[in-house]
């Protein structure tokens, strides 16, 4: 696992790469529901046959796999070496690494369409994140930067007051962490970073799980939650999300959580 420093700040991969990886099965639950929100990137973006594609926080690799079935050439980096593993399985012949991506480890101008989806606001510095996208991304190729959309279209805000105590504290001197979700925030930042913004759009869909239960797991393995509560606390946190998550529970048992999700594609 990446351990390298700025001065007495750890890198983000450092810092969230064991978290992530901490429950990697239950992490899958939620990520492989994503599909429409990469589709609605490569809808925008069109993938060619041999176009080379890398995903910057590619998790279990639910998003290269399209890429794959799209005739693309993938690759990918996480800081969570077990989900890496996992997508190394599902994507043998993906290009696929740990590591961070604010110090991605390809060549400047390598890749046709770079992605980031929910993933450069981890960074340390986002902009740097941002910037690094750009960076080996090939001249006026597009870059995919995907965040949460408004926070009253999320039905995950209820879910996000629960765990967001229990999160890492940012680095003392790291950058404030920005609300992205706000207008122009995503052009703003893409510019700070040296791309320029062609086409912001928004799209909503619906995380689903089946009983309290899959929803508890699913619930405590993004950020590494069940870790950092440990396992003495982690049936209180999961009931305080269960019963957090009450108003959209439906008449089977079942939860239905419908979310906005913010896109700004821009060009390096």
């Amino acid at each position: 696992m990446p351990t390298e420093t700025r001065g007495a700040m750890p890198s983000s991969a450092a810092r969230w790469g064991p978290l992530w990886g901490a429950r990697p099965e239950d992490w899958l639950a939620s990520e492989d529901q994503q599909v429409p929100t990469y589709e609605a990137a490569l809808e925008r973006t069109g993938l060619d046959a041999g176009q080379t594609v890398l995903d910057i926080g590619c998790g279990g690799g639910a998003f290269l796999q399209l890429v794959v079935e799209g005739g693309g050439v993938a690759s990918g980096i996480d800081a969570a070496e077990t989900l890496v593993d996992i997508a190394r399985t599902r994507l043998p012949e993906a290009d696929l690494r740990v590591g961070d991506m604010e110090a991605l480890p390809y060549a400047d101008d390598a890749f046709d369409l770079v992605t980031g989806f929910n993933a450069f606001f981890f960074a340390n510095d986002i902009v740097a994140a941002v910037r690094e996208a750009g960076r080996v991304a090939k001249p006026g190729a597009q870059v995919v930067i995907q965040v949460w959309g408004a926070h009253e279209r999320c039905d995950l805000e209820a879910l996000k007051e629960i765990i967001r105590p229990y999160f890492p504290a940012r680095p003392a001197d790291a950058p404030p962490d920005p609300d992205l979700s706000g207008p122009e925030a995503l052009e703003q930042l893409a510019t700070r970073a040296g791309l320029t913004p062609v086409v912001e759009f928004t799209t909503t869909w619906a995380y689903r799980f089946t009983d309290d239960d899959s929803l508890g797991r699913a619930m405590v393995a993004p950020a590494g939650v069940a870790a950092l509560v440990g396992p003495e606390s982690e049936p209180e946190v999961r009931a305080a999300i269960v019963e957090g998550m009450a108003p959209f529970r439906s008449g089977d048992g079942g939860y239905r959580l419908e979310n906005e999700f913010r896109f700004l594609i821009a060009r390096a």
